[in-house]
């Protein structure tokens, strides 16, 4: 009779931690959006870049409150923690659209703030820091 209760008890504790790993994980999945600090800048002061994760995919989203730059050949731009410089798709596209999310190129690894630049001046429009750099893609 003793040793059913100890494999009674066993199987409750077993149960108990499989439930609290279940809980955590679903935590850490919804916890995956990480948001940068407003925007601040030559041109661009305000606004934030939200990261997300879709199947392997890394998104890029501009809050609603971010204003276009005025600047003829705005881009996004990544730097990741080892300030390498990626310069990556037009923010704005044909017939005045905004192209107000981008995927991440795979061979970023990780980013430490997000810039607007303009190509056509070649200059940091404004940036947005991450607290710390985010994990993008893993090979």
């Amino acid at each position: 009779m003793l040793q059913r209760a100890r494999t009674g008890r066993t199987f409750e504790m077993v149960l108990m931690v499989a439930l609290v790993v279940t809980l955590l994980g679903a935590g850490s999945i919804a916890a995956a959006d990480e948001m940068t600090k407003p925007f601040t800048g030559k041109a661009v002061n305000g606004g934030t870049v939200t990261v997300s994760k879709q199947g392997d995919k890394t998104m890029l989203s501009l809050s609603s409150d971010f204003q276009v730059p005025g600047s003829p050949d705005p881009h996004w731009q990544i730097v990741d923690s080892k300030d390498t410089v990626y310069l990556l798709d037009r923010l704005k596209l044909k017939d005045d659209r905004i192209n107000t999310r981008i995927v991440l190129p795979a061979y970023v690894q990780d980013i430490a703030k997000v810039q607007m630049y303009c190509s056509w001046a070649e200059v940091v429009l404004g940036e947005a820091p991450f607290s710390k750099p985010i994990v993008a893609n893993t090979k």
